[in-house]
């Protein structure tokens, strides 16, 4: 990019509704491809369930400087396709409660203001894991599954953190002000 400069690859106020799509299509491929390269890491935490949330860099940043909706949109977009791909039913139906609950707490976060987009990460994080967790509960009708919330917690503590931390370096790379 010759003048550093992403505002003239953001859809703004005036952009074409083609523009937005292919946009939003961009980005929804991107944070499809980061979810694939994370399935392939080979590095278990010996907990099931508990990964780092790469893709959570598209849709962390997109919340800076993209309209709630087309967030969203992306969001649940890359979920569905994801799990139709590589997944199965419960695993999008997992995915959906734990992203749409992430995506819904960082943006009360967001609007809140006082917090870093690392802040913003490790409250999605946490709620991802929580939602998620909710889920399983009550698709296995087993309310046990409880027990495992502290250490859900604690992962997505520090799985939120470390996104977040990278989510500012490729803002600040890109010149999207946080």
């Amino acid at each position: 990019m010759p003048d550093q400069n992403m505002s003239a690859f953001i859809p703004g106020k005036d952009a074409t509704p083609a523009h937005t799509a292919a946009y939003c299509g961009i980005l929804t491929a991107l944070a499809m491809i980061f979810s694939y390269v994370e399935a392939l890491i080979p590095v278990h935490f010996g907990i099931p369930g508990i990964k780092l949330g790469l893709a959570n860099l598209v849709v962390l940043s997109g919340l800076y400087y993209l309209r709630p909706g087309m967030v969203l949109m992306i969001s649940a977009a890359r979920i569905v396709l994801t799990g139709l791909l590589f997944g199965n039913g419960v695993s999008i139906l997992y995915s959906l409660a734990g992203g749409m609950l992430s995506y819904a707490v960082m943006m009360i976060t967001l609007l809140a203001g006082g917090f870093s987009p690392a802040g913003v990460s490790v409250a999605g994080g946490v709620s991802h894991n929580i939602g998620q967790l909710l889920v399983a509960a009550i698709v296995l009708q087993t309310p046990v599954l409880i027990r495992y919330l502290p250490v859900l917690l604690a992962a997505g503590t520090v799985a939120g953190l470390l996104m977040g931390m990278l989510t500012m370096r490729v803002m600040r790379a890109l010149h999207i002000p946080y």
